[in-house]
């Protein structure tokens, strides 16, 4: 998918959250292929950045470069049944009490919201970390194309 990015921002392998567009967005000339093909919410990978530039108001330096994203990958904490690398998922995280643990961000990671469909890419093998003693699998995944 190809977007554009600030041109301070523009490196391959560079990750955002791409929250929601700016008020600015809603009269530019260029919002059909900058913001309108990025959905709100979602964690996407600059995997290209293309020789072309653009002005653009709200960026630093007022340039903003084309780049190709894709989805991108998440190191997450998981229940433990069904991971297996290959095979699809509903990310459909139930609540945890525990808003003070220092791995609620793997369990709720910023960029895949609730109910989303993944793959799971790698099984990285057995969390034995969890204060509250559950069952999960640290594991890589990729949210789904919709």
């Amino acid at each position: 998918m190809i977007t554009l990015i600030g041109k301070e921002l523009a490196n391959e392998g560079v990750s955002f959250v791409f929250h929601e567009p700016a008020e600015e967005c809603s009269t530019c000339r260029f919002k059909a292929s900058c913001v309108d093909s990025l959905e709100e919410g979602h964690r996407y990978t600059i995997t290209e950045v293309r020789d072309v530039e653009q002005k653009c108001p709200i960026h630093e330096g007022e340039k903003v470069k084309v780049v190709v994203v894709e989805n991108a990958e998440f190191t997450i904490l998981t229940d433990s049944k069904g991971v297996f690398e290959g095979s699809s998922f509903d990310f459909n995280r139930k609540g945890c009490s525990n808003k003070d643990c220092d791995f609620r961000h793997m369990c709720f990671p910023d960029g895949i919201s609730k109910e989303e469909k993944g793959v799971y890419v790698k099984d990285l093998g057995k969390f034995k970390d969890c204060p509250k003693g559950n069952s999960l699998v640290k594991c890589i995944v990729k949210i789904q194309d919709k």
